[in-house]
């Protein structure tokens, strides 16, 4: 079979290089913009956590969310949502170290490591942990649809 790029007026094929090459930075541009807007929701999820908001905690999870534990447990959204917002549950302010996104089309990983603590009914905790949440675009809109941690050592 011949190949038609060899028939290809020269002029034609650097155009086609050059407008191929002017679409790659628009691209990683437009990721980049979507990494930051992600970190931007991912950070205030984190706050809402820390807040106990409900509504905002729940807007950012998807119907069909899960969560699997450092210990392998995994929850449905309601067991999460109802674990993370009891009041024998006290998580104090933490950073997120090591923070990275990764994109793939409706697809989103986001991973890092927390150093956690706080009190869960009235005893305090210290939880060291990587963690990866996945999430998807639906109807337009970012949620979180998994959350994985594996626990590190101290």
């Amino acid at each position: 079979m011949p190949n038609p790029l060899r028939r290809m007026p020269v002029a034609v094929a650097a155009a086609l290089l050059a407008l191929a090459m002017a679409c790659g930075p628009q691209t990683a541009g437009s990721d980049r913009a979507l990494a930051a807007q992600l970190k931007a929701q991912a950070e205030a999820w984190d706050q809402a956590i820390l807040r106990k908001d409900a509504q905002a905690i729940a807007d950012n999870v998807s119907a069909d969310f899960r969560h699997i534990a450092k210990t392998g447990d995994m929850a449905d959204r309601a067991a999460f949502l109802k674990d993370l917002l009891s009041p024998d549950l006290v998580i104090h302010p933490y950073t997120v170290e090591d923070f990275d996104v990764r994109i793939y089309g409706d697809c989103a990983l986001l991973c890092g490591r927390t150093r956690m603590t706080g009190t869960y009914q009235g005893r305090p905790f210290k939880s060291h942990y990587r963690y990866i949440d996945t999430y998807v675009r639906q109807d337009g809109r970012w949620r979180v649809c998994s959350v994985q941690i594996t626990a590190m050592p101290e």
